[in-house]
């Protein structure tokens, strides 16, 4: 609940600083009088649409990961591994400090897991049979542990906090940049012209490769940190064992776009920029230099091995 209030009190704060700024520098002067733009008012509107999105965004993520990758959540476990990955999240999930979440299993050759949810204490982790078939108890105990951690830290509401962010400055400047090109350039003195609308949409896009350039960066940084906290639950050298299994599986991971970024071996992109998860060299490279794990920071809930 914490990480909601910051998710709703960060979007008054942008709202706030953006609007001041303006003010101080004259730009929303400068702006009316060029084009009759109201900056208030359609910095109000991107940040309801951009926080909005990322809000709902949130609220059903376990709905859609449930949706799109047909995980079955365990009720009764009905074999030794359903009863094993239940044991095993539940001992980790009170290490950790957060609720016991749903745990599923969905049908995929991919070696792969997730965690999504909305809250730290109501979250899902899920496993692929791929991971099940082809990792030892071991390298899936820390594979486990990895998208616990993503639970604690919160990772899930954090990328959301970030994203809404990025969303309302997107939509708030390719607008004004259409209004300016519209107006002032092109002259237009009624209404949207074409080159409001061309330039609002070409503006959009640029801005949504550098937004989602700057959300890559931020998962790669929270995916070292779950994987020390991945050590932390379940061993060092089990977290790295799990790594270097991933690397034989060089098959593209084919979770839905919507939560790759949650899993655990998801797919780099084809720019290193957009990469959702650092290579696995780097991320053993990291495990193996750092201090001893000690017991992991405690935040909010989701994520991606």
């Amino acid at each position: 609940m914490k990480r909601i209030f910051l998710l709703i009190l960060t979007n008054f704060a942008v709202l706030f600083v953006l609007s001041i700024s303006m003010q101080l520098l004259g730009i929303d002067r400068m702006l009316a009088q060029e084009t009759g733009l109201n900056l208030q008012g359609l910095l109000l509107m991107a940040a309801i649409f951009g926080f909005g999105g990322a809000f709902i965004s949130l609220a059903i993520s376990k709905w859609m990961a449930k949706m799109a990758t047909g995980a079955q959540v365990i009720e009764v476990p009905s074999n030794m591994t359903e009863r094993w990955l239940l044991d095993t999240v539940k001992r980790q999930a009170d290490k950790a400090g957060v609720g016991m979440p749903e745990v599923a299993v969905y049908d995929s050759p991919d070696i792969n897991a997730f965690a999504t949810g909305w809250n730290r204490n109501s979250a899902l982790v899920a496993v692929s049979t791929g991971l099940l078939q082809n990792m030892t108890q071991e390298e899936a105990e820390a594979v486990l542990g990895h998208e616990m951690s993503h639970v604690a830290n919160g990772d899930m509401v954090t990328l959301t906090l970030i994203q809404g962010v990025l969303n309302t400055f997107v939509i708030f400047l390719s607008r004004v940049v259409g209004f300016l090109v519209d107006r002032v350039l092109l002259r237009n003195e009624r209404g949207y012209g074409i080159g409001y609308w061309v330039t609002t949409i070409v503006a959009e896009l640029v801005l949504g490769i550098l937004a989602a350039i700057i959300v890559a960066w931020f998962s790669r940084q929270r995916e070292f940190r779950a994987d020390a906290g991945g050590a932390a639950l379940a061993g060092r050298e089990k977290m790295i064992a799990a790594l270097e299994r991933l690397k034989l599986n060089q098959e593209q991971s084919q979770l839905p776009a919507q939560i790759s970024a949650f899993g655990i071996s998801g797919g780099g992109g084809i720019m290193r920029l957009m990469m959702s998860h650092p290579p696995l060299d780097e991320r053993i490279i990291a495990l193996r230099e750092a201090p001893a794990p000690g017991r992991p920071e405690r935040v909010s809930p989701v994520r991606r091995v």
